[in-house]
């Protein structure tokens, strides 16, 4: 599996693990934060616009906030690569025990560092009608 491709994966099983248990260690979410970019932007499915402060609040106030989530990644697409970066789109299902499924479709812009990890900078989603 292509390495950017990979890390769509490897990102959500954390995100699904911090929002679905509220248990959770702390180092679950340290480890999702330190995947993202300083310079970090966002455009969720609302519309609104998150940046890296934003973004680490966010999650800090969300473990367990979903309990029963499920997370989906699927039909991960290859848009550009590079040495130092790429883009994939995919789609995202997330569903709730009890209620229906929702889809998003999204692009994600990974840049790799002086050190060779890849963090994401860029993601912007958009709500399946």
């Amino acid at each position: 599996m292509n390495r950017f491709v990979k890390e769509v994966f490897d990102a959500h099983e954390l995100i699904q693990r911090w929002f679905s248990d509220s248990g959770a260690p702390e180092k679950v979410c340290d480890e999702l934060l330190a995947r993202f970019s300083p310079a970090y932007s966002m455009v969720t499915i609302t519309g609104h616009r998150l940046d890296h402060p934003a973004l680490c609040a966010f999650f800090r106030a969300q473990r367990g906030a979903k309990s029963g989530l499920k997370i989906e990644v699927e039909k991960p697409v290859l848009v550009a690569e590079s040495e130092k970066g790429a883009v994939v789109a995919y789609q995202e299902r997330q569903q709730l025990p009890g209620q229906p499924e929702t889809l998003r479709y999204s692009t994600v812009l990974f840049v790799v560092d002086a050190e060779g990890k890849i963090l994401w900078r860029h993601l912007h989603e958009t709500a399946a009608a």
